[in-house]
């Protein structure tokens, strides 16, 4: 590998301009660099031939892998081609990153992470909002224990309106369905507050009111963890009266989310029986710093490893399943 890792970006669609993001996070970044943007639109790689002046542009995967003078392969497309694009790279020898979420399908993560087992590449997914000054505070609020052992959490999203139809994130066959979009993120930070290990999932799905748009109307997944601990989480297009982001109940204390702060209940001696505390950022390093130094010196801990990710994955997989069966689905242990 080269002194600086080089990255190519593969997807560079104007929504949202991730492409672009993730190219300037790396450039921002010391020990990386962007040097190739794949994308099947050829107006789009002139785009990024604007914005990254002197990289190397592509409109086949085939030809970016034939060039092959890449160390990381950075996939930002739909989620339904996650897999697709990702796995001839880590066959070839290269690190990647894919955005949240990691795959629509448990299968499919389990196989890009024993691909990369086998290269002895670097595998990890963009769940950036692992960041995010809200769920880094109630991380720690948790582990300080000021409301005791949580047994109860709640997690709600959404509001009430018709989804873009014309919208990839819209389609079910694309994006995987309503809970892989704003729910990935959810899932991610519960998984990363709760420190047990999931037993099992049931999932009720709805289709009630947008018969265009091919996603769920409203979905909750309720997931039922080893110490005894459920969460509830919701997200819906449907719901005309929402509640806060989070809501946990402790054995001595209780969490809600407010607009820029956690009001905090405890009972637990010493402790302000009611305060509020203010959100604080994850101090550190930051993603694309994190990635580079595990790559360079493999002692160093990826923060985002795509066992935590398949993890999310495994919760979104077994809600659907379970709004079908309707009955409880299991987590195989391995992925819990």
């Amino acid at each position: 590998m080269a002194d600086t890792i080089r990255g190519a970006v593969i997807g560079y669609g104007a929504a949202f301009n991730m492409g672009k993001h993730h190219g300037r996070a790396m450039n921002g970044t010391e020990g990386i660099e962007t040097v190739a943007v794949l994308d099947i639109d050829k107006a789009r790689t002139e785009a990024a031939k604007e914005d990254f002046p002197g990289i190397k542009t592509f409109n086949s995967l085939d030809d970016l892998l034939k060039w092959g003078e890449f160390d990381v392969a950075v996939n930002v497309l739909p989620h339904n081609l996650h897999h697709a694009l990702t796995q001839p790279c880590l066959l070839a020898g290269k690190h990647a990153i894919i955005e949240k979420p990691f795959t629509i399908t448990i299968a499919e993560a389990t196989e890009m992470i024993e691909t990369s087992k086998q290269k002895g590449t670097v595998l990890t997914v963009h769940h950036n909002r692992r960041w995010d000054a809200d769920f880094w505070t109630l991380k720690g609020l948790v582990a300080s224990g000021v409301i005791g052992q949580v047994f109860n959490v709640e997690m709600w999203g959404g509001g009430y309106g018709r989804p873009n139809p014309d919208w990839w994130r819209s389609s079910k066959r694309v994006s995987g369905g309503a809970f892989y979009d704003w729910g990935a993120h959810y899932l991610d930070w519960l998984l990363n507050v709760l420190p047990a290990k999931m037993v099992n999932v049931t999932g009720f799905f709805h289709d009630l009111v947008w018969h265009d748009i091919t996603n769920e109307d409203h979905v909750h997944g309720i997931i039922r963890f080893e110490d005894g601990t459920s969460a509830d989480v919701q997200m819906s297009q449907i719901a005309k009266v929402g509640k806060p982001r989070w809501r946990l109940l402790g054995s001595h204390g209780a969490i809600v989310s407010g607009d820029n702060n956690f009001k905090v209940y405890s009972e637990v001696p010493g402790k302000p029986k009611e305060q509020e505390v203010a959100y604080t950022g994850r101090p550190g390093p930051s993603f694309y710093q994190n990635f580079v130094s595990h790559v360079n010196d493999r002692s160093v801990p990826l923060i985002v490893t795509p066992e935590s990710a398949r993890r999310v994955i495994a919760v979104l997989e077994l809600s659907e399943k379970s709004s079908r069966s309707h009955i409880a689905e299991t987590v195989p242990y391995e992925f819990s």
